[in-house]
């Protein structure tokens, strides 16, 4: 049984005491000048005497302790006592907190005396320089410098399409840019069609720039990606660009150029590493941005349910007092377009479903942002566990995944399955494709349409069914042929709002 003695009892005292008292097997003994200490002590059973502390009379009759515990707010007074204690229990190992006004003779000697020294201004100056010298202080400080270099505008890319996380990503790496004096616009290629991403857009007012594939960029003197982290990859940048700063949380699938290159893969969301970058500019959470920025972690972390982190917890927390609740559950629960309740229907009436694993071809599709709905909804059947829902729109055909299988990784899947053929790609338990019919192009007539998209559906499910059944990185096999005719090769990396 461990003996505790505490000589006074100030501010750091009570949680100190509280916790010692609850261990099993220990006893505590708190002696105290102050008498409603002692008495609020005494009330939740931890024994308490009042008596001044410094008095070496006040310790003549304790028993020997194993661990004494000088724990006043007075520098004077701890001192007085760690004398009287160190003299009257030589053996004892002593703990002592210095108070809150120590002068250099002081803590000589404490250090003397005391085996542990807990020292306010040391434990303080100790926090200032492990946060300063932590590793996102350091990349603030090296993002800083680079931003400061730009001469010209700056243009923030999301990738093709863009969810949540790539749209809050940007808007808040706008606003990191521009309060060190840098013009900045939040870009991207392709389209938001999601509706909840298009009511994130329209609620929350937020400044995006729809950039056309065959616009020119020469107005922007640097260049920043955000959620993904390579050029021409997932966006339509040229691929010989190198960026000026590229954000992201996605492990990378090649390398990575870029002067200033953050890649956090053990955070959910770059919403996340945005977040913390924000908060070391010291900048003021605008409440869109915070809005933004907390939606993106929601989604990239399915509500802190996938692939979370405490980092992301921690961001969500600073985020909070600032977001607009009322927006975000707009945001959250917009509501359902006809065209999107026909093709969950149509999915759910088309679906293949071997064992746990389902699987539904639409059709032709008007929006392809019903297809991850569709997989979602495929996902909420009983003894469904992995769901694949694709549609056809012109010469492409788009594809959605979703899993709660914990041996499934979606991601690598749908690479495997579809990456020699279009693009794919994506997180454990949701990942996206897509893929160009260059055959359609020379169909004449609607029947031959509709028997090439026959192959393509045969061909998409069972390169998926066989992916499912090959250890992941194994190339899949079947089909080969087939798909060179039927599909026209693109680029790879699909982590956008298809997904």
């Amino acid at each position: 049984m461990v003996f505790w003695l505490v000589l006074g009892c100030g501010t750091i005292c009570r949680q100190v005491t509280e916790r010692l008292s609850g261990r099993d097997g220990g006893r505590v003994l708190a002696i105290t000048d102050d008498e409603s200490v002692v008495e609020t002590l005494r009330d939740e059973s931890i024994p308490a005497r009042r008596a001044d502390p410094a008095d070496p009379a006040a310790i003549a009759t304790v028993d020997t302790p194993d661990v004494v515990f000088v724990a006043g707010d007075r520098t004077d007074v701890n001192r007085a006592a760690l004398e009287a204690a160190r003299d009257r229990f030589p053996d004892a190992s002593i703990v002592a907190y210095t108070g809150g006004n120590a002068t250099a003779a002081d803590r000589e000697r404490f250090d003397d005396l005391a085996d542990r020294l807990i020292d306010p201004s040391l434990a303080i100056a100790n926090r200032v320089l492990e946060d300063a010298a932590s590793p996102s202080a350091e990349a603030a400080i090296e993002l800083r410098g680079l931003l400061s270099s730009i001469d010209g505008r700056l243009a923030v890319v999301a990738h093709d399409n863009p969810d949540p996380d790539a749209i809050a990503s940007a808007v808040a790496l706008v606003d990191v840019a521009e309060s060190v004096g840098i013009d900045a616009d939040a870009c991207y290629f392709g389209d938001i069609s999601h509706q909840e991403n298009r009511a994130m857009v329209n609620l929350l007012d937020l400044d995006l720039r729809n950039v056309d594939h065959d616009e020119s960029l020469e107005e922007y003197a640097a260049f920043a990606l955000v959620d993904h982290s390579r050029p021409g990859v997932n966006d339509q940048l040229p691929e010989d660009l190198c960026p000026d700063i590229v954000i992201d949380h996605h492990p990378p699938r090649g390398p990575v150029p870029g002067e200033f290159v953050d890649l956090r893969q053990g955070v959910g969301a770059t919403s996340t590493v945005l977040t913390e970058y924000v908060d070391r500019f010291d900048l003021a959470f605008d409440p869109s941005t915070a809005t933004a920025l907390l939606y993106g972690i929601r989604v990239d972390t399915s509500d802190f349910t996938r692939e979370v982190s405490p980092t992301d917890f921690r961001a969500a927390s600073r985020l909070y007092p600032h977001v607009d609740t009322s927006l975000l559950r707009q945001i959250e629960q917009p509501s359902l377009e006809g065209d999107t309740l026909e093709t969950i229907a149509r999915a759910i009436k088309n679906r293949d479903q071997r064992d746990s694993v389902a699987v539904a071809s639409v059709g032709r599709i008007s929006d392809r942002d019903a297809l991850p709905q569709a997989a979602d909804q495929l996902l909420a059947m009983e003894g469904v566990e992995t769901t694949l829902v694709f549609g056809f729109d012109d010469k492409m055909v788009f594809l959605s995944a979703r899993s709660r299988a914990a041996d499934v990784d979606l991601g690598e899947t749908l690479r495997d399955a579809f990456d020699q053929i279009g693009s794919a790609g994506g997180h454990a338990d949701m990942a996206g494709a897509q893929l160009e019919i260059g055959v359609l192009g020379s169909a004449d007539t609607e029947a031959e349409i509709e028997s090439i998209i026959s192959v393509v559906e045969e061909v998409i499910m069972d390169r998926f069914y066989e992916a499912l059944e090959t250890r992941p990185g194994v190339p899949v096999g079947a089909y080969t042929q087939t798909s060179e005719w039927l599909f026209t090769q693109r680029g790879e990396g699909d982590d956008g709002e298809s997904a």
